[in-house]
C-alpha cells in the first residue's frame, strides 16, 4: 500500500531563490543596504593597535626563546649543584612560607580587631547620645527647679514684704494666712 501512494502521488519541490539583502530581527533591511563597512576611527585604531600587538608578541617570542636558552645552560648546573640547591631551595621556600603565613595570621588579627573595634563603636556610639539627653534632661529639670525655688523665694518674700517688720499687716494688702488685725494694738 505503501508502494501505491508513492507512485501515484510525487513530491513536490519547492523552489526559493536567495537575495543578498539581509533582514535584521526587526525587519528592517535597509539598515544592512546603507552600511559601507568599519568607520575611519575604527580603521585608524587598528592601523595604530597593530604593530602594537605585533611587537609585544615579539618581545613575548623573544623572552621565550631566552628562558629556553637560560634553562638550557642552567640545567647541567642544577644537578650538578644539586645537593646543594634543593636544601636550599627547600629552606629559602619553608622560610618565604612562614613569612606569607606570618603575614596572613597578622593581617588576619588586625582584621579581626578593627572588626570587634568597630562593632564596639557601633554599639557604644548610642550610648554617648543617650547621655548628652540624659544630661539636657537633668539640665531642664535644674532650671525647672531653679525658677521654681526663685518663685516659692519671691513668694516668702512678698509675704515678708506685706506682712511688715512687727508682724502686722500693711494698708490694703491682705496675703495669704495674714487676717486682718493680727498683731495690731488696742
Amino acid at each position: 500500500m505503501a508502494t501505491y501512494d508513492r507512485d501515484r502521488h510525487p513530491q513536490q519541490v519547492q523552489v526559493h531563490t536567495v537575495h543578498d539583502q539581509r533582514i535584521d530581527r526587526f525587519g528592517d533591511r535597509s539598515h544592512y543596504q546603507n552600511q559601507q563597512g568599519p568607520s575611519k576611527s575604527k580603521v585608524l585604531a587598528v592601523m595604530a593597535l597593530l604593530p602594537v600587538g605585533g611587537a609585544l608578541l615579539g618581545l613575548a617570542g623573544i623572552t621565550l626563546v631566552g628562558t629556553l636558552i637560560g634553562l638550557a645552560v642552567a640545567t647541567p648546573l642544577f644537578v650538578i649543584f644539586s645537593p646543594i640547591l634543593v636544601p636550599a631551595v627547600l629552606t629559602i621556600g619553608l622560610a618565604v612560607a612562614g613569612f606569607l603565613t606570618s603575614g596572613t595570621f597578622g593581617l588576619t588579627g588586625l582584621s579581626s580587631l578593627s572588626y570587634l573595634v568597630n562593632s564596639l563603636r557601633q554599639i557604644t556610639g548610642t550610648v554617648p547620645e543617650q547621655v548628652d539627653s540624659a544630661k539636657r534632661r537633668l539640665q531642664d529639670l535644674v532650671e525647672y527647679t531653679g525658677q521654681k525655688t526663685k518663685d516659692v523665694g519671691q513668694t516668702i518674700q512678698d509675704k515678708a514684704h506685706d506682712i511688715g517688720p512687727e508682724g502686722a499687716v500693711h494698708a490694703g494688702s491682705a496675703v495669704g494666712g495674714a487676717k486682718e488685725g493680727r498683731g495690731t494694738k488696742a
